[in-house]
């Protein structure tokens, strides 16, 4: 509370319509560690909001610019998993205010698109999954010994204070907690939603969840809370089984435990009635195997896992031709304006428990370590704090 109390009279002393310095975490090219550098950020722009950023998680999807497999210009500053606080706003903002409490949204909803008109759309025309680094206005917000830094998937939270589009960011409910709602700005809104939103779980029915990371636990708890009444995780490393099982998994398996196919394996243990599988990994080898795992005729297969760049899957169309429905989801088909502050709303109200995804808080200064973390399988999510 202090700290949101402290933005508000800095607002009044003056930082608005000026060039904020701040510490932020700058990648000046691929395959290296983050640097920790002192950063100015301009001021917003018309329709834009800056944000002093309080909590951010690390995800898998900034690694992959780490690593070369996401397109992105350099140098940029990547995160895109955060709660923050309105320190100003540009002209024609009218859904915020500085001092309210917000999440930074990857996936904006500008509200005008056709797929945010569209009720089961909702990947706006603005997203920036190109790796294009800039606001809407085609310009960014960063500079760094005086060369610009640019933007990542309209969001940047790794750094103090950001600048966001008003079509990226969704007011929250002031009593929630920064460093444990971040979590609903990108992981656990994927995979929830992709069972609850793009796979439609009805009550009583059987889910298989292929990949158990933090996105995987988030299905599961999403399965739960639609009232399946068996839910079968998946993974080679028995190390995640206890974590799934305590967020709702009735039984886990490793597929290296039988030499049958685990599609196979899943209709024994089911007797042929598996109606959802999700897979949760993005290798094309487990989208074929959990769209044989559901039931031939009435049996949905959602793919949550982002996919590799620039490779092509081969499989037998008779797979779709019995019956099955092969989906996909982006934020777990969540219309993110709309959404984001339901969810922080229920997660006041104990409808899901975050907590059991979150296995390590961090100080901002020490991201390369969370990275560490990240990569040796050693944590589900790390928060890093300002």
């Amino acid at each position: 509370m202090f700290a949101e109390i402290q933005i508000q009279d800095k607002d009044r002393m003056g930082t608005a319509g000026k060039v904020i310095k701040c510490k932020a975490a700058v990648l000046w090219e691929q395959k290296q560690p983050f640097s920790i550098e002192e950063i100015e950020v301009a001021p917003p722009k018309t329709k834009e909001v800056r944000i002093k950023i309080l909590a951010t998680g690390i995800c898998r999807t900034d690694d992959h610019v780490i690593k070369g497999t996401m397109v992105s210009k350099f140098p940029v500053i990547v995160g895109h998993e955060a709660t923050g606080i309105v320190e100003s706003i540009g002209e024609g903002v009218t859904t915020v205010q500085p001092g309210d409490k917000v999440i930074p949204l990857f996936l904006p909803q500008c509200r005008e698109c056709n797929a945010c008109r569209n009720p089961d759309g909702n990947l706006c025309i603005r997203s920036d999954i190109t790796g294009r680094g800039v606001l809407a206005d085609g310009t960014t917000r960063f500079t760094c010994k005086g060369k610009p830094v640019y933007h990542f998937m309209n969001t940047s939270t790794f750094t103090e204070y950001t600048v966001v589009d008003e079509s990226s960011v969704a007011k929250i409910d002031d009593a929630a907690p920064p460093e444990k709602v971040c979590l609903i700005g990108c992981g656990f809104s994927t995979g929830y939603g992709a069972a609850v939103k793009t796979g439609k779980v009805k009550p009583g029915s059987t889910c298989v969840v292929f990949g158990l990371g933090g996105v995987g636990l988030s299905v599961i708890m999403g399965c739960k809370s639609a009232g399946a009444s068996r839910i079968i995780g998946i993974d080679l490393n028995k190390d995640k089984f206890e974590k799934a099982m305590a967020v709702g998994a009735t039984e886990c398996i490793s597929p290296k435990d039988s030499t049958k196919p685990i599609s196979e394996v899943l209709s024994e243990m089911t007797g042929n009635n598996v109606g959802y599988t999700f897979e949760v990994i993005g290798r094309l080898e487990t989208m074929i195997d959990a769209l044989a795992s559901c039931h031939m005729n009435y049996g949905t297969s959602v793919v949550v896992g982002a996919p590799p760049s620039a490779k092509m899957l081969t499989y037998d169309p008779m797979l779709l031709f019995t019956g099955r429905t092969w989906k996909g989801c982006v934020f777990g088909g969540l219309k993110s304006r709309d959404d984001v502050p339901k969810l922080v709303t229920e997660f006041l109200a104990k409808k899901f428990d975050l907590d059991q995804l979150i296995t390590h808080v961090l100080p901002f200064k020490k991201i390369n370590e969370g990275f560490e973390l990240l990569n040796s399988g050693q944590s589900i999510r790390t928060v890093l704090t300002f």
